[in-house]
């Protein structure tokens, strides 16, 4: 297939507009939001009775979001596998996708007397999202050259943003002015927007679907396909003792995604649990922070051709250590916007550097780039489950948040610590010209 194809890469970028509604209303906005106050509604202390065990409604949000990516983690090597060896990979990224999607939509029937079933439709959605990001990842190499990868990673994160932000302003038409739309149903605008983004996933994917290549059928394997895909992981983690950057870009990348896709989850809980915002503030400042990313993640994309990707990572992260300290000692709600304009700067010019710089690291002429994005996607989706487990574990253990704020605090000083070892692909190619002049 022939590479920077523009038809091909802008429709690559619209599955970026067509998934990242369910990473801003499900998991960042209406969602945490109407979860809390249904759990509150239904028990009248915010704790879930979840099979026998009492527990907070934040920490039963952590703990789905951990166990959903641990499921993804041993789901997608098989995956992965599976469709280098026959071929499929636009066949897999439909699947999870349709999982998703449908999970949403079936969310519409969330009420305080279907809470359980409603949190693992939940769990179910991200699993869905997240098995069709490694997919979608993994054609990043394989339509385009090195040279764009900055580019055209931060061109789809913006779409997305953007993509997430005008169904936002839709939905919360509906939430702050129910009137308008002639409804009287208290819940009704929320679980409208849960269906709207199914609908929304399923049908922007088609433009991706029709565009994207089946994908290219690898040689012939012997064995079960089941235990071929960690098979195939151990074959690419035997590569990486080949290439000690690689290695130890994962290791850096697996810390500070803990901290960074924490925050992504459980910010909006923080806010209306620990601060007590109103709702409309909640969804307000989550809406100002993609406006904030779109510009953030172009802002990275130029960083790193000037100074690198790594020296440019290293400046994300230690701009999330700031906000880390901030929003620990934070207790007023405009301390809570401007931390949030800044985690809006740095979130997606990380995620995007961090997609680009992997595809950067991958050797040369490697065809089963599905089985490569399935260890980042394994390394990542790892990341969460620690990250927000910790998260939930620390709050369950203290009583605050805040203390699990600090935990993240140092999670990220270590990621910065790992990161300041890998030496600047910009500044290696520079030495490496001075040494031949």
């Amino acid at each position: 297939m022939k590479k920077n194809n523009p038809s091909i890469i802008n429709a690559w970028c619209m599955y970026d507009w067509a998934n990242s509604v369910h990473a801003l209303v499900i998991v960042s906005s209406i969602f945490p939001v109407y979860f809390s106050a249904t759990a509150l509604a239904a028990s009248g202390s915010g704790q879930v009775d979840f099979f026998g065990f009492q527990i907070k409604s934040s920490v039963l949000f952590s703990y789905t979001v951990s166990v959903s990516f641990l499921i993804t983690a041993l789901l997608v090597p098989i995956c992965t596998a599976i469709a280098d060896y026959t071929g499929t990979k636009k066949r897999f990224m439909q699947l999870f996708c349709y999982t998703g999607a449908l999970s949403c939509i079936l969310l519409y029937f969330f009420t305080k007397e279907t809470l359980l079933p409603s949190i693992f439709l939940f769990g179910l959605s991200l699993i869905g999202w997240s098995g069709s990001i490694v997919f979608y990842d993994s054609y990043l190499p394989e339509i385009a050259t090195e040279d764009n990868f900055d580019r055209i990673s931060a061109r789809g994160f913006s779409m997305g943003y953007l993509g997430s932000v005008l169904l936002l302003l839709f939905n919360l038409s509906m939430v702050l002015f129910p009137d308008f739309y002639g409804i009287t149903q208290k819940s009704l605008p929320a679980r409208i927007s849960f269906f709207t983004v199914g609908i929304w996933w399923v049908l922007f994917a088609q433009i991706p679907f029709y565009y994207l290549p089946k994908g290219n059928r690898g040689k012939q394997q012997s064995g079960n396909w089941i235990f071929n895909g960690f098979a195939q992981l151990r074959k690419v983690y035997t590569r990486l003792r080949e290439q000690p950057y690689l290695a130890k870009f994962l290791s850096a990348f697996f810390i500070y995604t803990m901290g960074l896709r924490t925050v992504m989850y459980v910010a909006t809980i923080f806010g209306a649990t620990e601060l007590r915002l109103p709702s409309q503030s909640l969804i307000i400042t989550v809406l100002l922070i993609q406006l904030v990313g779109i510009a953030g993640s172009y802002t990275f994309a130029w960083l790193s051709g000037q100074i690198g990707n790594i020296y440019a990572l290293m400046i994300g992260v230690f701009i999330w250590i700031g906000i880390c300290t901030g929003a620990y000692y934070t207790t007023e709600a405009m301390e809570f916007y401007v931390i949030a304009c800044t985690v809006g700067m740095v979130m997606g010019g990380i995620q995007s550097l961090s997609r680009s710089t992997f595809s950067k690291l991958i050797p040369e002429n490697v065809t089963d780039t599905a089985s490569y994005f399935s260890f980042y996607d394994v390394t990542e989706k790892l990341a969460i489950v620690v990250g927000t487990f910790i998260y939930g574990f620390v709050e369950q253990l203290t009583g605050s948040m805040r203390n699990s704020i600090l935990a993240l605090l140092v999670i990220f000083v270590l990621g910065l610590v790992l990161l300041s070892r890998i030496p600047s692909r910009k500044l290696y190619h520079f030495e490496l010209e001075t040494k031949e002049n």
